[in-house]
């Protein structure tokens, strides 16, 4: 099956009077259509490796690969464009614009990638809130809808460029069990229907055992 992401040896080292090895020799891959979540204590590397993967941080050695493509190396502007049009992102908080109705919120990062036309992109974002059952809010203000639809338009930005990946950092953590339950079937859906590939860190073990395929962190290292 096809290999979207592939990371090979990614070491990371913190940088301090005396450097802290915070990821080793990390390697593995994320296939097509594939429903990974990440686990691990506080503090195992989780989240930086969700960095580097995300191209948001290139300061590890090893190599990572886009598509069987080598991105390790790339210029900030050659990464930005790959973040902007292949990865969506969905974090514990939305981080949506409040002043912004849901619709502009949703038409961001098309805008910021300019690829389409305005119309396009409206229409994209309408298509993308439908697929969410939350297009009848979407001329709202972000501020003045709830934490759970907040998080679904979240997931509505993240997948207005058509990414090839999802990587979400604790997507659920500020839910109440029915929202985060939500969010779990649209994950679910986007994987089986649209084949889509999911990389989640969550410390959420219900949520994982669901996911086709649980990395387990400890200490830096994937240890199952």
């Amino acid at each position: 099956m096809t290999k979207v992401l592939e990371a090979k040896n990614i070491n990371k080292y913190f940088k301090g009077a005396v450097d802290f090895h915070v990821l080793k020799d990390v390697s593995f891959d994320i296939k097509l259509g594939e429903f990974t979540s990440i686990m691990g204590k506080s503090g195992c590397g989780k989240s930086t490796l969700l960095y580097i993967l995300s191209t948001m941080d290139t300061d590890y050695t090893g190599e990572l690969y886009f598509n069987n493509e080598l991105i390790t190396g790339k210029s900030p502007n050659d990464l930005a464009y790959i973040r902007n049009k292949h990865i969506g992102f969905v974090f514990q908080f939305h981080y949506l614009l409040p002043e912004f109705t849901i619709l502009e919120n949703v038409m961001l990062p098309a805008k910021k990638l300019a690829e389409k036309s305005m119309q396009e992109i409206e229409h994209d974002a309408m298509e993308k809130l439908r697929l969410l059952h939350i297009d009848d809010q979407a001329l709202k203000l972000a501020s003045k809808i709830s934490g759970g639809q907040k998080q679904r338009v979240a997931i509505a930005r993240a997948l207005i460029n058509n990414p090839t990946i999802i990587m979400g950092d604790e997507p659920t953590g500020n839910l109440d069990s029915h929202n985060a339950d939500n969010v779990f079937n649209i994950f679910r859906q986007l994987s089986q229907e649209q084949k889509l590939s999911l990389l989640v860190v969550t410390p959420d073990k219900e949520f994982a055992d669901k996911t086709d395929r649980i990395i387990e962190m400890g200490d830096g290292m994937i240890i199952g």
